[in-house]
């Protein structure tokens, strides 16, 4: 697999940008890890998803680099990506191998050094995190911007205040002007490789975390670098695979303005279709609407928050605190439709108990009771409704889980059943 090719150009690194943040996404990780354990599979394509059947319903979690060449992508049925690549590896998904291979990632990344500080780690899922250097003492008076990450080289942290409009302002042109793609093996100043003690220049730790990660689990990653956490997760996927690439204000413009509104990070196709129908269709386009039309399209809280997205701006501050579920969730595919609707109710009534086992192991209550239901073909409805107060009583939640059927058409063969259970805050908040 080709690596991103390195441009021309000097390092001058990080001008004006106060706070850098790397996301770091390990590249096609479940097929990775597969290969890992069956050598034997290497340069083969290699489909994670379901039992690893492909005659029987089930989703794509992961394709390898060979398997997406056949155009066989995650979420995909399985059976679909049997007939793109009928020559595919189909392999079960084995969560506890995954586990493991994902700690072992984030313990690595957490043992290292920015600048000579240690690093603050957030961990978004099995294969990616967000990575800053911790708050240095003197951070501490910035106040809660530099909360669980500060500011890396010369410049000021992020102020994180609001402009007219209650936007949090970004970075602007002319900053950070560091040269965006770097391959594979390669430090930034004159190809140099990284050692201990490393400097500020955070393509030079990106690659870093690349050799690092690579050592010690024999997982490849990408880091996509930013001056906030939108930036450096795009980012990431214009230095896939094994590489990293900068996004700043200076070139966000440059190298998203043109794509669609979809390749933004929180704008989903439902959201899309909604900023088409206002003449918004890509990136630039959103960044210079007019943030009033918005907010009376899409709500007075969401309107200025999709209009941020345009401009590029986001949230910068890493923390290190442990996740802190809102909720929890399981759903069931069936491998034959259900038409019998007493049958319906009796599987709710089973996913419900499941989560709720979920919520009891956590020792929180239910406060909101949600219900996915897909329909054959392919469409998707979900209901929900809060409940009249917390509680983690199993008949009142199995109850009003199953009364969400009520709000939904019974006269069609069910494929796909999901319950999900919204807790109470803990103590201390989210």
């Amino acid at each position: 697999m080709a690596d991103a090719v390195e441009p021309a150009g000097p390092p001058d690194v990080g001008q004006g940008v106060g706070h850098w943040v790397l996301h770091v996404d390990l590249d096609q990780f479940l097929a990775a890890v597969e290969v890992l354990r069956r050598p034997e599979l290497a340069g083969l394509p290699v489909v994670v998803g379901g039992d690893g059947d492909p005659t029987k319903r089930g989703v794509v979690s992961t394709a390898s680099y060979e398997a997406r060449a056949h155009g066989v992508g995650s979420g995909m049925p399985l059976r679909i990506a049997a007939r793109k690549c009928p020559e595919a590896v189909f392999l079960p998904v084995d969560r506890p191998a995954y586990d493991a291979a994902s700690a072992e990632v984030m313990a690595t990344l957490r043992a290292l050094e920015w600048d000579g500080h240690p690093v603050v780690v957030e961990v978004l899922g099995w294969d990616e995190a967000f990575v800053a250097a911790a708050a240095r003492p003197a951070d501490a008076t910035t106040g809660a911007a530099t909360r669980g990450a500060s500011y890396i080289g010369r410049g000021r942290p992020w102020a994180g205040a609001d402009d007219a409009h209650g936007l949090t302002p970004v970075v602007e042109a002319g900053q950070g002007s560091l040269p965006p793609v770097i391959p594979e093996g390669k430090g930034a100043l004159g190809g140099s490789r990284p050692g201990p003690g490393s400097p500020t220049d955070p393509r030079v730790f990106a690659a870093l975390i690349r050799e690092r990660v690579l050592e010690a689990t024999q997982l490849h990653c990408s880091v996509g670098i930013g001056d906030n956490k939108l930036r450096a997760k795009i980012a990431t996927e214009f230095g896939k695979p094994r590489g990293s690439f900068v996004l700043t204000a200076q070139n966000w413009s440059e190298v998203i303005g043109e794509r669609p509104t979809r390749a933004l990070w929180g704008v989903g196709s439902k959201t899309a279709r909604k900023l088409a129908a206002l003449g918004i269709e890509t990136v630039d386009q959103l960044a210079r609407s007019d943030v009033r039309v918005l907010a009376a399209e899409l709500g007075p809280t969401m309107g200025p928050w999709y209009h941020r997205l345009g401009r590029g701006a986001g949230d910068s501050v890493v923390s290190g605190e442990p996740y802190v579920p809102r909720a929890h969730g399981r759903e069931t595919t069936f491998q034959t439709d259900l038409e019998d609707w007493v049958e319906v109710a009796a599987e709710v009534r089973a996913l419900t108990e499941r989560v709720k086992a979920d919520i009891d192991a956590e020792g929180r209550s239910a406060a909101r009771v949600g219900l996915k239901l897909r329909y054959r073909p392919f469409s998707t409805v979900t209901r929900s409704l809060t409940l009249p107060e917390p509680t983690t009583d199993l008949a009142t939640l199995q109850t009003a889980a199953v009364s969400l059927l009520e709000r939904v058409e019974q006269d069609r063969a069910v494929r796909l059943l999901g319950v999900r259970l919204e807790m109470v805050p803990p103590p201390g908040g989210y």
